[in-house]
């Protein structure tokens, strides 16, 4: 069976690395999506707060620009079982990233504040506070220069991850940019009585109607894939065309396969050779295939982490979710027995004469 894979090694080898690009191509998929939401999640847990308030029709993971007037903020205060709240505005990027606007003493006292690895909080207004892994990719440092939102900053000082976002400005500064004075774009409550959250965020959202209210752990448990229906989908429709690619190569490369051992097919059936030894013959010459594109797939799935991070510079991060290495090896061989159907039914129907006679 090994031998047969050897003796084609070309065939053999594109066949293999088509599948692995069909592994790869799921893994990584998975595994930036898992790594984006988790990441979301740690940053909003970091914050601190008890409850966040949303914009009316905003979705989990997507905001509204500004349309939160912050007269908001001290409405909410004056709630009996409320200890403070503070407000952001949050600015998409290029990509993924985005930029908070925040009052920073406020920030401070809600979650104790971030951790400097480099320089320290803002001195001016055209300070610009970044994390380490937005560092690292952008290669910055504290007292670098960088352009975002069409203006110059300094970075003022490099955080460790993890707390609220990866890019953070002024609040009043990035509310004038933006052409959105006195507006936030959500809301981080901390309550007086934790034990009493339910009863706090019941309250909310009879003073505030309309406006998504949720607990921390509520909102940070709907940022998975499954609870995501659009990217649940998209994660369904690679999932597809990586079975038909699995399918279209493996058919393709066995079909040629019977073609060429025609004669020796029809040898081994002069010999005795049943149709099922022979159709099982293929069947695991092809599961070779799949198994041996898997390993390699998984291999090159952590040289795509590594190009995403230190290459392509996104502001991705990806996962590695070892709970879908098994659900990426049963596709690809599934892929593989499916399209080894056909060639192996043709092969065990060749007449033993007629297959002789092959040249």
């Amino acid at each position: 069976m090994l031998a047969n894979l050897a003796h084609r090694p070309i065939r053999s080898l594109l066949s293999i690395l088509a599948i692995a690009v069909e592994v790869t191509m799921i893994l990584t998929l998975v595994g930036v999506s898992y790594g984006t939401l988790d990441g979301t999640a740690r940053r909003t847990r970091g914050v601190g707060a008890d409850i966040v308030i949303r914009p009316p029709g905003s979705s989990v993971i997507g905001l509204s620009t500004a349309p939160m007037s912050d007269k908001l903020v001290s409405v909410i205060e004056q709630q009996p079982s409320v200890r403070m709240a503070i407000g952001t505005v949050v600015q998409p990027l290029e990509g993924l990233d985005t930029v908070t606007g925040l009052d920073i003493d406020q920030f401070n006292r809600m979650s104790g504040g971030f951790h400097f690895i480099e320089g320290g909080v803002f001195q001016n207004d055209n300070d610009v506070l970044v994390d380490e892994f937005y560092a690292r990719q952008k290669k910055i440092h504290a007292g670098d220069s960088i352009a975002l939102l069409g203006h110059m900053w300094h970075v003022a000082g490099v955080f460790e991850s993890g707390k609220l976002t990866r890019i953070c400005v002024r609040l009043p500064v990035l509310q004038e940019l933006t052409s959105n004075p006195h507006h936030l774009s959500q809301i981080y409550v901390r309550v007086t009585n934790p034990s009493q959250m339910q009863a706090v965020v019941g309250e909310l959202k009879r003073l505030l109607p309309g406006y998504p209210i949720y607990t921390i752990e509520e909102f940070t448990s709907l940022l998975t894939v499954n609870s995501l229906g659009l990217l649940r989908n998209f994660i369904g429709v690679v999932i597809a065309t990586g079975l038909i690619v699995g399918f279209i190569v493996v058919s393709m490369a066995m079909y040629t396969a019977v073609l060429e051992r025609t004669r020796e097919i029809g040898i081994l059936k002069s010999l005795g050779a049943s149709s099922a030894t022979i159709f099982f013959l293929l069947l695991r010459e092809s599961l070779v295939v799949a198994l041996t594109g898997s390993a390699a797939g998984i291999v090159l799935t952590y040289l795509a982490r590594w190009m995403i991070e230190h290459i392509g510079r996104s502001g991705l991060t990806q996962e590695m979710v070892y709970g879908w290495w098994p659900v990426a090896v049963i596709i690809a061989a599934t892929g593989s027995v499916l399209g080894t159907l056909m060639p192996a039914i043709t092969a065990v129907r060749q007449d033993v004469i007629q297959a002789l006679a092959y040249e």
